[in-house]
C-alpha cells in the first residue's frame, strides 16, 4: 500500500505541473483528495493491514495529502496572481487622456431673478411668506375688496375647481393670511413670491401661469413716501444705481390711492429707444396704500394703522433686466437660451 500511495503522489504532482486554470485545479483537487478521490480509494484497504502497519501507512497517507495540498495551494496562488496581472494590464486607465467634460446645469433665469428680489427685500428687513396656490374665493377676491360680481374680477379670470375653490390669480391672498396670523400685531414687513394662474392666451407677454412677488407693510404712520422710497431702493439695486422711478395714478380695488410704477429704461438710460417705445420709461409693477376695508378684513383698525402694498411679475422683471422679447422663452426649456444666463 505504501507503494500505491507513493505512486499516487507522483501521479498527482505530475498532473499539477501543467495546470494553469482555476477550474482545472479544482477538478484535480476533487479527483485526488475528494471524498470519492484516489487517495480515499487507497485508504479503504487499510482494514486489511496489521496493527503495526496502520500507523506507518497512516503517516505516509498524511504526507501524501500534505504534499498534494501544498502544490495545489501554490498553484492556486500563482493562478490568482496571473489573473490579477492580466486584469491590471487590460483594465489600466490612461490618466494622461483628456477627461470628458460633463455638462453642468445652472439656476433658471426666473429663479435667479426671484432670488435676487428676495435678497434685496430681506436686506431691507422683510421676511418671505408663502401660501397655497389652490385658494378660496374669499381670500383671493373678497378679502381683497373684490366682492362677487365686482367688474374688476374680469381682469383676473382664473381656473375654478368649484364655485368657491380656484387657482389663485395673485399672491395677495398671502398678505391677508399674514395679517390674520399676526392678530393685530405690528409691524408687518413681508414679500410673497409664488406661482399664479389666469385664463390668458399665451403670447409674447402673457402666460396662463406666471410668477409674482408681492409686498406688504403694515404699521403705524406708514406713508406713501415710504412706499416710494422702498421701490426706488429696489429699482436701483435691481437695474442699477442710476435708475429712477415715477408713479402714475391708477386703480386697484385693494389699494387706495393706487399707482403704476415705471423705471427708466435700462437700454437707453431714459433717452428713448425701441424697447421703451421712445418714452424712456418701462412699467414694472403696481402699488398703493392698503385699502381700509382690506385692513379691516385682516384684523386691523384703519384708524390706528396704515400700510402699503406692491406687486410685480417676476417674468416682467426678467424681461426688462435681460432684454428678452418673449416670455415664452422661459418655458420652452431650450438649453441654447438658458445657457446664456449660466454665468450671469
Amino acid at each position: 500500500m505504501k507503494e500505491k500511495l507513493e505512486a499516487l503522489r507522483n501521479e498527482a504532482l505530475a498532473a499539477l505541473e501543467n495546470i494553469d486554470l482555476a477550474s482545472s485545479l479544482q477538478e484535480l483537487r476533487v479527483r485526488y483528495l475528494g471524498k470519492k478521490g484516489a487517495l480515499t480509494e487507497v485508504l479503504r484497504g487499510m482494514g486489511s493491514l496489521s496493527a503495526e502497519e496502520r500507523p506507518i501507512i497512516g503517516q505516509v497517507a498524511n504526507d501524501v495529502r500534505a504534499a498534494i495540498e501544498e502544490v495545489i495551494e501554490k498553484k492556486q496562488q500563482a493562478i490568482q496572481q496571473a489573473e490579477t496581472d492580466r486584469r491590471l494590464r487590460e483594465e489600466t486607465i490612461d490618466v494622461t487622456l483628456q477627461g470628458r467634460q460633463l455638462p453642468t446645469g445652472a439656476v433658471h433665469p426666473l429663479n435667479k431673478v426671484a432670488q435676487e428680489i428676495e435678497d434685496i427685500f430681506i436686506g431691507l428687513g422683510y421676511s418671505v411668506a408663502e401660501g397655497p396656490e389652490v385658494e378660496t374665493d374669499y381670500y383671493n377676491f373678497e378679502a381683497l375688496n373684490l366682492p362677487k360680481n365686482h367688474p374688476a374680477r374680469d381682469m383676473q379670470d382664473t381656473f375654478y375647481i368649484t364655485e368657491e375653490i380656484l387657482m389663485r390669480t395673485q399672491t395677495s391672498p398671502v398678505q391677508v393670511r399674514a395679517m390674520q396670523a399676526h392678530r393685530g400685531e405690528t409691524p408687518i414687513r413681508i414679500i410673497c413670491p409664488g406661482k399664479v394662474y389666469r385664463r390668458d392666451d399665451d403670447d409674447a407677454t402673457h402666460s396662463f401661469q406666471f410668477n409674482q412677488v408681492e409686498g406688504l407693510v403694515v404699521g403705524k404712520n406708514v406713508r406713501m413716501s415710504d412706499l416710494k422710497g422702498t421701490l426706488l431702493q429696489f429699482a436701483q439695486q435691481m437695474f442699477g444705481e442710476h435708475t429712477q422711478i415715477r408713479l402714475r395714478p391708477s386703480f386697484f380695488p385693494f389699494t387706495e390711492p393706487s399707482a403704476e410704477v415705471d423705471v427708466t429704461c435700462a437700454q437707453c438710460g431714459g433717452n428713448g429707444c425701441r424697447m421703451c417705445k421712445h418714452t424712456g420709461w418701462l412699467e414694472i409693477l403696481g402699488c398703493g396704500m392698503v385699502h381700509p376695508r382690506v385692513l379691516e378684513m385682516g384684523g386691523y383698525d384703519p384708524e390706528e394703522v396704515s400700510g402699503f402694498a406692491f406687486g410685480m411679475g417676476i417674468e416682467r422683471i426678467a424681461l426688462l433686466k435681460y432684454g428678452i422679447d418673449d416670455i415664452r422663452h422661459f418655458y420652452t426649456n431650450d438649453t441654447r437660451f438658458l445657457s446664456q444666463f449660466a454665468r450671469m
